[in-house]
């Protein structure tokens, strides 16, 4: 079966925030091969700002998986890792976002690919642009590069120190 590449961003601010990452990405891998992994980044929350600050990365998979079979892996994990209902931008032990697949546009009730927000949010540019600078945007037709230079986002994103990077997320 074919396979796609495909980008997911990874946020996490409850509770262990690298363990939960780390446990999402041994998730994703027993669905799919995780090719590349971002180092973690400590992100300003955005949209809700009364919360505690997030533990972002980015993953690089390949996966025979449809869009929408992506999507329901993604949520499942969710659920396993304890995520539970609440508001929009709200605190949550994992979220798992689709960013890119392959070189989709697509706009449906459940799914909109690429992700309609990751242009404007400095926390899934930054760490795209560190394992992808150059894979362009299918709607925009522009390279994340390009796009996080152009990024109006404000918030800070800031690399994590010590023992939470890549290294200890494989």
């Amino acid at each position: 079966m074919a396979q796609t590449t495909a980008y997911l961003g990874l946020g996490s601010n409850i509770g262990d925030r690298a363990g939960n990452l780390r446990s999402a990405l041994g998730c994703l891998a027993a669905h799919m091969d995780v090719t590349t992994v971002s180092d973690m980044y400590e992100t300003e929350p955005v949209g809700l700002e009364n919360q505690e600050s997030f533990l972002n990365l980015i993953c690089c998979v390949r996966t025979s998986l449809t869009p929408g079979e992506l999507l329901t892996v993604a949520k499942e994990i969710e659920v396993q890792l304890g995520r539970t209902p609440g508001v929009r931008n709200g605190p949550r032990t994992i979220d798992i976002d689709i960013l890119l697949y392959g070189d989709l546009c697509l706009a449906s009730r459940d799914l909109v690919i690429p992700h309609p927000r990751m242009t404007e949010r400095l926390f899934v540019l930054v760490p795209l642009a560190a394992i992808a600078p150059d894979v362009v945007h299918p709607g925009l037709h522009a390279t994340i590069r390009r796009l996080l230079e152009d990024c109006p986002d404000r918030h800070w994103v800031h690399p994590t120190i010590g023992g939470d990077n890549v290294s200890t997320l494989r």
